[in-house]
């Protein structure tokens, strides 16, 4: 799934990068609050710019995996790393994200009730980790596109990055 933007890794990177890979597992194939929990430090923060979501420490970040983020997760879902840069304690990851809008998605799109519709948009992650574990993750994706896409948003300003995955993936 993931591609980073040199070959040479150094053993301190390499240990971010496995623990975000443990966390996006925890979070993606296993769907359990508990594992991606394990992976974060003793006060993580959430926060996911497009929705104005913050979550912040254990019990706040728990409860959202557990209650609003993991149960929301489409079964088609699909996540494509387009690429990773990582230093000595962030890590910032393009991806592309698929999935047909069949469920409720308050972490994603708050209040619409599902659309059928499918979805394909760019998010950023901005990854901070302390210790070896994931700190936070600060998420990026542009919304009106993804409101667009779900035929909420008419506009011609909201459907002009609907075509931004394929031309990302052209230049790459």
């Amino acid at each position: 799934m993931s591609r980073t933007t040199s070959n040479v890794v150094t053993p301190d990177q390499q240990t971010l990068l496995a623990a975000w890979q443990r966390h996006t597992y925890a979070e993606f194939v296993l769907k359990d609050a508990d594992a991606a929990l394990a992976t974060m430090t003793e006060n993580p923060y959430l926060l996911m710019i497009a929705t104005g979501t913050a979550c912040i420490g254990r019990a706040a970040v728990h409860d959202y995996y557990a209650n609003q983020f993991l149960p929301a997760i489409p079964p088609d879902l699909e996540l494509e790393s387009l690429s990773q840069t990582i230093g000595s304690d962030r890590l910032v990851e393009e991806m592309v994200v698929r999935f047909t809008h069949t469920i409720e998605m308050d972490w994603l799109l708050p209040t619409l009730r599902p659309t059928g519709r499918r979805a394909e948009f760019i998010i950023a992650a901005v990854i901070g980790f302390e210790n070896g574990k994931v700190a936070h993750e600060h998420l990026y994706w542009d919304q009106a596109t993804l409101l667009s896409q779900m035929g909420v948003l008419d506009h011609p300003l909201a459907a002009a990055g609907t075509g931004s995955v394929r031309q990302l993936s052209r230049l790459r």
